[in-house]
């Protein structure tokens, strides 16, 4: 009888580089402390038919021409803002990460989704970290609070019966890979969600759960159960302390779609980023609102962000970025204060570190604001992010206007991003942007001068185009007539 043969490996967590011998720097991703042991056990090659391991075990090579090319049907979601990262719904077979930080709000969203999907579909949410009695408890709050949105009379009563909750939702608490397969096949779901992928595990293999080797295993698993049964897969991902996916890098070769759930921990605000997807436009973005009844779609997200706009106060300015194929427009600003020490301080909230230094630069050279004797704050408000260029103008109105003490046209956005040169430069997706802005009553757009002449602007917007940082601040600071 053959011997099975064992050995040990090194693998990095970030990247998947396999070593013979532990180093404390990867080589690839020079990331330090990543290289975590493997136990390998090479199987004795049998003689005969080999067991395939596969997506069928049946497949046949046929030419293209005849594979069969019409778009598969999407299963409808009823969370508009979830099916919207997604592409447009969820697709049959396809296998989606959800990931994001502690308490963001993963497990209350997905939680959310299977309520709504199990009105027309069998789900079945296996759970490694939660028992069925605190997901029935989430279940009930959400849908209590769901039913007292919507005008329902809502019940105080601690009886759980008095909750209508949907029976084709199954709940089941299972971390071996082994036992929540035979599930799946015993039931046979529509719609799986694990929660989370870091807590199941092969009893095949030697090494614990959360394990490299045992997140690309589970991983490699459920995809072949979607692929093959057509099931549509969701999994739960946790995060690293720098905020990339716990578990190899594979993790997210392996998955059709990347979804991460950002926002302050201290902010309502969620967004729901695609930052990978099989099916749809990448980058896209979800907005909800964190309330008491879960996660609310905020369908209008620009007028959220500036509800609650202070009108004609120095410091602030509006910006229209780009989150995907959707425009955003927020509101950013800034604030300069003489400093009190040696050296100026520059502290961004929503921006880019780098982009406030260059900007506060440029302002500095080619403008003569005399910013080196003042810290600069500069916030993006409702704690969204921004990391398009064309935001820079918008950056820069505000920290010229808090150091001129000037408020900025009311009725004006700010679009552009800014050279070394003080010279400004077309975004992207400009018609979009306007029409945004026009949509939310604003009657002027400071944008740079097109060289070539593409898409039609808007009517009923003013545009007021200009070539350098100086002219849009002239611009900027002019009285409304």
């Amino acid at each position: 009888m053959a011997k099975t043969k064992t050995h040990t490996r090194f693998v990095c967590r970030q990247c998947g580089r396999v070593s013979a011998m532990y180093m404390g720097k990867c080589p690839q991703c020079n990331a330090f402390d990543s290289m975590v042991e493997e136990v390998i056990h090479d199987e004795p090659v049998a003689k005969g038919p080999a067991n395939v391991r596969g997506l069928t075990g049946r497949s046949q090579p046929r030419p293209i021409s005849e594979v069969s090319g019409e778009a598969e049907d999407r299963i409808h979601l009823p969370i508009g803002e979830f099916a919207r990262v997604l592409g447009g719904g969820i697709v049959p077979g396809s296998i989606v990460l959800v990931s994001g930080d502690p308490g963001i709000g993963k497990s209350t969203l997905t939680l959310q989704m299977a309520m709504e999907m199990a009105k027309v579909q069998k789900v079945l949410y296996v759970s490694g970290e939660e028992s069925e009695r605190q997901i029935k408890m989430r279940a009930v709050r959400l849908a209590s609070k769901v039913g007292t949105q919507r005008g329902e009379r809502s019940s105080k009563s601690s009886d759980d019966s008095a909750v209508p909750l949907p029976k084709n939702l199954l709940l089941v608490t299972e971390t071996n890979l082994e036992v929540i397969l035979n599930h799946v096949h015993e039931s046979k779901p529509d719609l799986l969600i694990v929660d989370s992928i870091q807590t199941v595990y092969l009893s095949e293999l030697d090494s614990s759960a959360g394990s490299v080797s045992q997140v690309r295993e589970c991983s490699s698993h459920l995809r072949e159960l979607a692929k093959s049964s057509g099931i549509s897969v969701f999994m739960i991902g946790h995060v690293t302390k720098e905020g990339a996916i716990a578990g190899p890098r594979v993790l997210e070769h392996i998955v059709d779609t990347v979804l991460y759930l950002e926002g302050d921990r201290f902010q309502a605000y969620r967004l729901l980023r695609s930052v990978k997807n099989r099916f749809g436009a990448t980058s896209e973005v979800g907005v909800f609102e964190m309330r008491e009844g879960g996660m609310i779609e905020v369908t209008n997200p620009s007028e959220a962000f500036l509800a609650e706009r202070l009108i004609n106060a120095a410091g602030s300015a509006i910006a229209v970025t780009m989150e995907g194929t959707r425009p955003i427009l927020v509101e950013v600003q800034g604030l300069t204060s003489p400093t009190q020490f040696g050296n100026a301080r520059r502290t961004p909230n929503g921006v880019d570190f780098n982009r406030l230094l260059l900007i506060t630069a440029v302002l500095t050279r080619r403008v003569g604001l005399k910013l080196s004797e003042h810290d600069v704050f500069v916030n993006v408000v409702g704690g969204i992010q921004i990391d398009e260029p064309a935001a820079d103008l918008a950056i820069a109105a505000a920290i010229a206007s808090s150091w001129r003490d000037v408020p900025i046209r009311a009725e004006a956005v700010l679009i552009g991003e800014i050279g070394l040169a003080g010279e400004l430069r077309m975004p992207g997706q400009m018609v979009a942007r306007l029409k945004e802005a026009q949509k939310l009553g604003f009657k002027t757009a400071i944008v740079p001068k097109a060289i070539r002449k593409g898409d039609e602007y808007p009517k009923g917007i003013e545009i007021v185009e200009v070539r350098s940082l100086d002219q849009a601040l002239d611009a900027a600071f002019k009285k409304e007539k």
